[in-house]
């Protein structure tokens, strides 16, 4: 599996949900999580509980929970459906962190370059159910639920921000 490579000046530790977190070298615990996925759907419930569980030993918002929940399971379905033609064998890191203030979270990838945001036409929520186009509400949602999401291409990786005030 490839996984993007980064820089590592933290010690891992493990969380509730068998996910390792992240710590500074100081011993202090931290405000982030990172998660490296398999480029898997099944790999959505594993991600969903390192979500719940970060939220709630930070004591953020439950709300915040379903809010990042449903955006990262978006991004990481598209990433595993779409990216590098949907062959698997790579994999996708997830951070959060919070400072307090803001919730913000990462999704790095190496799959081919493809900006979310910058393609994504505006749903019909007008027409029926059954006539709808497929496709396109998750990413809309994804921008109706941050105060900021964001994509860039840096070194051969996508890497979308996601972000939304804590209260």
């Amino acid at each position: 599996m490839t996984i993007p490579s980064r820089p590592r000046d933290t010690r891992r530790h493990k969380g509730k949900s068998g996910v390792g977190r992240r710590a500074r070298m100081d011993g202090k615990a931290a405000n982030r999580l990172e998660v490296v996925l398999r480029s898997e759907l099944s790999e959505l419930g594993r991600l969903a509980a390192a979500v719940e569980d970060f939220i709630a030993r930070n004591q953020l918002p439950p709300d915040l929970a379903f809010r990042f929940t449903l955006c990262l399971d978006e991004l990481v379905t598209n990433i595993v459906s779409h990216g590098r033609g949907g062959a698997g064998g790579h994999g996708i890191r997830v951070r959060l962190e919070t400072d307090g203030l803001e919730l913000r979270a990462e999704v790095e990838d190496d799959a081919d370059a493809f900006d979310p945001f910058a393609k994504a036409p505006s749903p019909d929520l007008g027409g029926d159910l059954e006539t709808r186009r497929v496709g396109g509400l998750g990413i809309f949602l994804v921008g109706r639920m941050m105060d900021r999401a964001s994509h860039r291409r840096e070194d051969g990786r996508n890497l979308t921000l996601l972000a939304r005030r804590i209260g």
